[in-house]
């Protein structure tokens, strides 16, 4: 199968890999981006694709926290074509409205928040004549003790949310801080799902059985190094081995953080705008 530039360069862009090595992998595939990347890793030509494609956008990534209950909280990513219209007060003030939407009717779909905000995008389509694109967007909902904390980085570029199991006061912004800065994928390594360890495991598996280093060793000990590997790539991608955003050492990782306060991270939603992604309302 022949496969387009494009392809190969999208491919270049997730793992880093030279051109050819992209080229082979999508052949051998047939065009399968993914399984591409599952090949390169397993020959060591790229580390990991551990975050998510980009695709050309601009926008705005929004979180609107209830002021009188604190116990509702939305985040909201609209797209835009280009980054002069993504700074202008008018597309700020047109993306509020549709965040205002999406927090007042609680869509469960994206499609429903599609619908219910069609005339505000039709409208500001017309007022700055560009098109727009309403993203991603998730509610959270807290109950009893349980508070949100965010953050947003670069003028609404990436923002975050986070549910915690009470109120930490400055920590509420340091833990949101801290998902926006470790673009973390999970909570922790209990909570990765278990096709994306399967996943892991196919591929160490791959390694440990080409390493000459380990040709001798017992199966049991290859299962060992298996599983180890597949820790610690996934724990590189849980916000409890993030280092804590405020941390004047910057040595703390948020599990210490949690051990130390008492706080409990319950979730979080982490948009980076244009960046490609499986999250709530996706």
């Amino acid at each position: 199968m022949a496969v387009s530039i494009a392809q190969i360069k999208s491919l270049q862009d997730r793992t880093g890999a030279g051109l050819m090595d992209c080229k082979r992998a999508l052949t051998e595939t047939d065009g399968d981006e993914e399984r591409a990347i599952d090949i390169l890793r397993e020959k060591g030509i790229a580390k990991a694709a551990a975050k998510a494609a980009r695709v050309a956008a601009e926008g705005l990534a929004v979180v609107k926290i209830c002021q009188k209950c604190g116990k509702k909280a939305v985040i909201v990513e609209v797209n835009c074509e280009t980054d002069f219209v993504s700074g202008s007060p008018k597309f700020v003030e047109f993306v509020n409205a549709v965040v205002e939407k999406i927090y007042d009717e609680e869509p469960a779909t994206l499609e429903e928040a599609k619908s219910l905000t069609q005339i505000l995008f039709t409208d500001a389509t017309v007022a700055m004549r560009e098109n727009f694109v309403l993203r991603r967007f998730a509610i959270l909902k807290a109950e009893g003790d349980e508070v949100f904390g965010s953050y947003s980085h670069g003028n609404g570029r990436v923002s975050a949310l986070v549910k915690l199991s009470k109120d930490g006061d400055e920590y509420n912004k340091g833990l949101a801080m801290t998902v926006v800065s470790a673009s973390p994928r999970y909570l922790n390594i209990e909570s990765a799902p278990a096709e994306d360890r399967e996943r892991e495991l196919a591929i160490a598996r791959n390694e440990v059985a080409n390493d000459p280093k380990l040709a001798s060793k017992p199966d049991a000990v290859k299962e060992n190094i298996v599983v180890r590997k597949v820790d610690s790539r996934i724990g590189d991608l849980c916000l409890d081995h993030a280092v804590y955003a405020l941390d004047p050492e910057g040595t703390k990782t948020v599990a210490q953080i949690e051990k130390e306060t008492g706080i409990k991270v319950l979730d979080f939603v982490r948009y980076a705008v244009g960046e490609a992604s499986t999250e709530k309302g996706e």
